[in-house]
């Protein structure tokens, strides 16, 4: 693996990918990894940072280089990525993103990145980075963790519309002006605050979206339901519970998206879709056929009988067996 040094070149791009499609290949890669913001520095050719744990990239200032091969970074580092002039275009499915022009995406530490060396820049635009150290004894520490954006893949990227953007230019040039100041006690409070704005932001606007695109997103919603009963009908498909990752992955996209968008459809993640769809196949079960409790957990996918139990009388205020005692009582 090169060093930082030797992978200076690759790396220059890496900001302006942050934002593109993350088409990983099955061929080997470089893998680089970004502990620290002195790393992100030095592998970007920057100054030295004006603060140890957090750092501000404004792309127009910025030269670069196109990565001759694919390159597969590790940043350590959270990661949020505005790009105002992305002339590119991604699909999500079959269908193309209508905003074009001005997208985020968000990474937190620990992420793999692929950088595909054919995927077009952005020249306008910024991208702040910071250790998880930054924000540790702020309230942002634990609230973070609670935008599940942070786990999207980077073709869910959040699109933005021309008065989002002007928002978030605005949230960034406040950054930018803390940040080329010079540092005081009051200077990484106020650089908290406006991540906190930028993530509260962020927020809105992909509940946004997800309204926007009702129209692509309702026969995904239908997808979900049919590869729900695919599932449960199909005995070879079955292999234990059901699981949000399993049908993410057939509609090529991330579990937090997937959840958000049932969530926004329908009031219900994900998990609760398929929690409910377990309760009416066990009531099928139960009314219409002579399997024990615990041979209808089996045949569901629990591992152990108990696990049903707990489930369906959480959803149902009944036990299976008391459930199973009333419909037999109303045959007669």
């Amino acid at each position: 693996m090169p060093c930082l040094q030797q992978a200076h070149g690759i790396f220059l791009t890496f900001v302006y990918y942050l934002t593109g499609i993350n088409s990983m290949s099955k061929k080997e890669s470089v893998l680089i990894r970004i502990n620290n913001i002195a790393d992100y520095h030095e592998a970007l050719q920057l100054p030295k940072p004006q603060h140890p744990l957090f750092s501000i990239t404004d792309f127009s200032k910025n030269k670069h280089t196109h990565p001759a091969v694919e390159t597969t970074f590790q940043l350590n580092l959270y990661c949020i990525s505005v790009k105002e002039d992305a002339q590119c275009v991604l699909r999500y499915g079959p269908h193309q993103y209508d905003f074009r022009e001005g997208l985020m995406t968000f990474f937190k530490p620990g992420q793999t990145i692929s950088v595909d060396p054919t995927t077009v820049h952005a020249e306008v635009g910024y991208s702040l980075v910071f250790h998880p150290d930054f924000i540790r004894s702020y309230d942002l520490a634990n609230k973070i963790g609670s935008y599940s954006f942070f786990d999207y893949e980077v073709n869910e990227a959040l699109f933005l519309s021309d008065r989002e953007k002007e928002q978030i230019r605005n949230i960034g040039k406040g950054i930018i002006s803390e940040y080329e100041n010079t540092i005081d006690s009051y200077s990484q409070d106020a650089i908290v605050s406006f991540i906190d704005l930028l993530l509260v932001y962020s927020q809105r606007f992909y509940n946004r979206q997800f309204i926007t695109r009702k129209v692509h997103n309702v026969p995904l919603v239908s997808r979900f339901e049919q590869l729900l009963d695919h599932y449960f009908n199909d005995e070879t498909e079955r292999n234990g519970l059901p699981q949000v990752g399993y049908f993410a992955e057939q509609l090529h996209m991330s579990k937090n998206y997937l959840s958000d968008l049932l969530r926004s459809q329908t009031g219900e993640s994900a998990q609760n879709h398929i929690q409910h769809k377990l309760i009416e196949k066990a009531k099928d079960l139960l009314s219409g056929s002579e399997l024990s409790v615990a041979e209808i957990a089996y045949q569901l996918g629990f591992e152990q009988p108990q696990s049903l139990n707990r489930l369906f009388k959480k959803k149902t205020a009944v036990s299976p067996l008391e459930f199973r005692r009333r419909m037999n009582f109303n045959k007669l």
